[in-house]
């Protein structure tokens, strides 16, 4: 299972745009920091740094929000289907490299 390198490139190029947006809007994202939504059914905000948008099991998390959410989402951020103690499992982890 190869990664399309073009398709998260763009995605991170949405993500950006959206983020500028989020951050004009709420202002505690910290500089280097997304804001996203995480959750199956109830979606929770979570700020992570940009550094974890580089690791593969994360671009895995954003090819799987493309396909189920796209990049232009209604909340008006990014978007993450999955459950929100894997997201914690999974970026405290990639923190902590």
């Amino acid at each position: 299972m190869g990664v399309r390198l073009p398709s998260v490139i763009a995605g991170a190029k949405q993500i950006l745009k959206l983020q500028s947006r989020i951050t004009r809007e709420k202002p505690d994202v910290l500089k280097c920091h997304i804001a996203v939504y995480v959750g199956e059914t109830q979606r929770k905000r979570f700020v992570v740094p940009i550094s974890v948008l580089n690791h593969p099991s994360f671009k895995d998390l954003l090819d799987r929000a493309e396909e189920e959410f796209g990049f232009d989402h209604p909340m008006g951020g990014l978007t993450i289907p999955c459950r929100e103690d894997a997201f914690l499992n999974l970026t405290s982890r990639l923190q902590a490299l």
